[in-house]
């Protein structure tokens, strides 16, 4: 079985020959087999975002290779990396339609990629099928259906928008620091919610978060990203067993520097 994910040797410099020139990718190279849950820690510009944006498309790599499921994606626009992909971002917003409902947020998502015909309307089986699924979610949004997104809570947001990501079972899954603008009660509910889709579907995984203990906790493969570069990687039995000192130990050994990312020390 070959991998879900390649990642060969990308590079990414913003404001090439500027003062503000950044490189904010030096040669990142990853591979993911089918399944993985890889879960991605960093420092502030440690280019954990520009790595998921580079896989999405939101902007092309220098050079380098990005290879989903055996095609070679790096040259594809982002509209049509849409079939391989399905993603959740920080702000809640961003994900869905805060003036349709539930349902018709769930419709559109379930219709990615088919032909549009005339007929809009949402059948009595897909409803049921949508309250099922909303049902697994365990925040009462079942009953829910006509109500409009914008008037949800944050992670009722975000668990609707996870549901939707997962629906046309994606190659992957990007989570671009999803529970970052949640209260830390919200945002464990949310990544219960990610867990449990994630195995239920059997999804591939890229999970970028500032928290250290979240990382550790959740996913079977753990890497840590510095200067545009994996510095770090992790999985299994030793993932399992590590600490946040440990995360911040391996920084300093690896990177020569002390961790100064208070947001996440403090997480």
């Amino acid at each position: 079985m070959g991998y879900m994910l390649e990642i060969k040797e990308i590079y990414k410099t913003f404001n090439k020959g500027t003062i503000n020139e950044k490189a904010a990718l030096t040669g990142t190279s990853l591979n993911l087999n089918p399944g993985d849950f890889v879960t991605i820690i960093g420092g502030n510009g440690a280019g954990k975002s520009t790595m998921l944006n580079a896989i999405a498309g939101v902007w092309n790599v220098d050079s380098g290779n990005i290879i989903v499921d055996g095609t070679d994606i790096t040259r594809l626009p982002e509209h049509k990396r849409a079939v391989y992909l399905g993603r959740v971002f920080q702000d809640p917003m961003t994900g869905t339609a805060a003036t349709m409902s539930i349902e018709e947020n769930m419709a559109i998502a379930a219709r990615r990629g088919a032909r549009r015909g005339l007929r809009w309307g949402i059948s009595r089986k897909e409803r049921e099928n949508y309250k099922e699924q909303l049902k697994e979610l365990d925040l009462g949004l079942e009953e829910r259906l006509s109500t409009k997104v914008g008037l949800l809570s944050g992670g009722q947001r975000q668990a609707v928008t996870l549901l939707m990501a997962a629906m046309k079972k994606p190659k992957l899954l990007l989570l671009d620091e999803h529970t970052a603008a949640l209260d830390p009660k919200t945002a464990a509910k949310v990544l219960d919610i990610s867990d449990k889709i994630i195995e239920e579907h059997q999804l591939t995984a890229l999970m970028v978060t500032h928290n250290m203990k979240d990382a550790i906790a959740h996913g079977n493969r753990l890497i840590m990203m510095h200067e545009g570069r994996i510095i770090y990687d992790v999985s299994g039995e030793e993932k399992r067993n590590l600490h946040v000192s440990d995360l911040l130990a391996k920084f300093e050994e690896v990177s020569g520097d002390e961790f100064a990312n208070d947001r996440m020390m403090l997480s």
